[in-house]
């Protein structure tokens, strides 16, 4: 009885891989020559102008933190439990509204995060940190 194997054909049942491993060199050295063609930037020459005063802006309350803890909107005291209908009403009222918080250094970040989740419930879209400049 004999048996046959397929390699008497002489075909090969294994995939030569090193045409594959050449290409995938030269497609990596292509690469690497022309990524850092890819990141040059384009110079422009943009014109000068005058610096100008920015327009003031009609829809602006200042919301501060004091280091007690303590809030205020538009320098009166609120509650912090009261603060979330405050912002509320000032929304309804005015739906283009931005809030500028005012955080004392000494302020417990915990009244701050309490103040911003506040503003975040009440649907105030625009809030914006006041500091001072250095």
């Amino acid at each position: 009885m004999h048996i046959s194997s397929n390699d008497e054909d002489g075909e090969l049942s294994e995939i030569n891989v090193t045409p594959l491993v050449d290409v995938m060199l030269v497609l990596l050295v292509v690469f690497i020559v022309t990524a850092p063609l890819l990141t040059q930037v384009v110079r422009v020459k943009l014109p000068k102008t005058e610096q100008t005063e920015p327009a003031p802006d009609q829809h602006v309350a200042i919301l501060s933190v004091g280091a007690d803890g303590q809030a205020q909107l538009d320098e009166r005291p609120v509650a912090l439990e009261a603060l979330e209908t405050e912002l509320k009403a000032l929304q309804a009222k005015d739906p283009d509204i931005s809030l500028q918080l005012q955080a004392d250094r000494g302020a417990v970040f915990d009244a701050v995060a309490k103040v911003m989740a506040s503003a975040q419930r009440s649907g105030i879209g625009k809030l914006s940190f006041v500091t001072v400049q250095q």
